[in-house]
């Protein structure tokens, strides 16, 4: 097919969790459902908007930058598996020269990792101290493309375990600033310590999230602070846990224990209509493309398919500002073989790939 062809896709249009059409066509690389008089090629299936991953870093590595080839084959890797829009929750990279490129997903940057000094993983993130965030996080929002990235708890050295990293007054006073310069804030958290204080200071999101209880799940969802569970990496805590056994027994332990625990967070979350939504922490040492892996994960935590799929679909984009399936929207879809509301495993194989109106898979 030419990279300018008018496109016919025809079948089932998923253009919402209860809109279903027959059939859009692609014309100048945007959406219409009004047949246009030129001829269109076919492409036929059960069709999807463009996959979300909320929560990934394109340009990092496990030892912090990486360069722009393996960059690209990052966000490539990704796009042929039909994950169009990626929010980058972190990068030492700067991946702008990317939004020249139609071939590539989309990408909502948050900045920086913005962390307390030796409280995370060395070469990922700006390394401070509390009286400097909010200068940092003015930073980052103006850098970012509307959200910022702090490191909320990491492991105290010197306790042994999992601690919060800013004192309250600190995040008060940052999320404000990102606020008022017109940012959304998100913060990594495993522990519990550190949720209430987020929260009431008014962050937007927690990412992971696997230190909920039943005293701060109300508090989520009275606040609507959305989570991005990363259940794919969180399945990782044993291994990690395993490494620290013997010179940090209590993170050790503490590891395993919000990892045997996850599913139930994850669904007590749901159930008390937490917003989530789906996010897999590709890059650093995760490979990209576990959307579909992360959605399994999900509806095995006992979130309805529907609502799975909404978390990587309709209801992802909504959150994040762009457009789905809607009259004059770019052209950034996937189509199936069969249904995907009724196995979801069919998001790991689609049959074809447009993005910004052109088959690239």
């Amino acid at each position: 097919m030419s990279d300018h062809a008018v496109l016919h896709v025809k079948g089932r249009v998923l253009a919402g969790p209860e809109d279903v059409r027959d059939e859009l066509w692609v014309v100048g690389g945007r959406i219409t459902y009004e047949r246009p008089a030129a001829e269109a090629a076919v492409v036929e299936g059960w069709v999807l908007p463009g996959l979300v991953d909320a929560h990934c870093h394109v340009g990092l590595g496990p030892h912090g930058a990486v360069d722009e080839a393996t960059s690209e084959k990052q966000a490539l890797t990704d796009r042929d598996l039909g994950t169009l829009l990626l929010r980058d929750a972190g990068s030492p990279s700067d991946t702008r020269w990317t939004d020249a490129r139609e071939d590539l997903p989309k990408i909502i940057r948050a900045g920086r990792h913005i962390a307390r000094t030796r409280r995370y993983i060395r070469g990922f993130a700006h390394e401070i101290e509390p009286g400097d965030l909010t200068a940092y996080v003015a930073r980052e929002a103006r850098r970012g493309d509307g959200w910022v990235k702090l490191v909320g708890d990491w492991i105290d050295r010197s306790t042994g375990d999992l601690s919060a990293c800013w004192p309250r007054g600190a995040l008060d006073e940052a999320i404000a600033e990102a606020h008022r310069l017109g940012a959304r804030v998100t913060a990594h958290c495993f522990a519990e310590d550190s949720l209430r204080d987020l929260v009431e200071a008014g962050i937007d999101c927690i990412e992971h999230a696997t230190g909920l209880t039943e005293d701060t799940i109300p508090l989520f969802a009275e606040r609507g602070v959305a989570i991005v569970p990363t259940l794919v990496n969180i399945a990782t805590f044993p291994n990690l846990a395993a490494g620290g056994d013997e010179k940090y027994p209590r993170w050790s332990a503490h590891m395993r224990d919000l990892h045997a625990r996850r599913y139930d967070t994850v669904r007590a979350a749901y159930d008390a209509g937490v917003p989530l939504f789906v996010g897999t922490d590709a890059g650093g040492t995760l490979p990209h493309g576990l959307v579909a892996a992360e959605v399994a994960e999900l509806v095995k935590a006992g979130i309805p398919t529907l609502d799975a799929l909404s978390a990587t679909a309709w209801g992802a984009r909504r959150w994040l500002g762009r457009p789905g399936l809607e009259e004059g929207a770019p052209a950034d879809l996937v189509v199936y073989e069969t249904d995907p509301r009724q196995d979801h495993r069919v998001l790991a194989a689609p049959r074809c790939v447009i993005l910004n109106g052109r088959v690239v898979g």
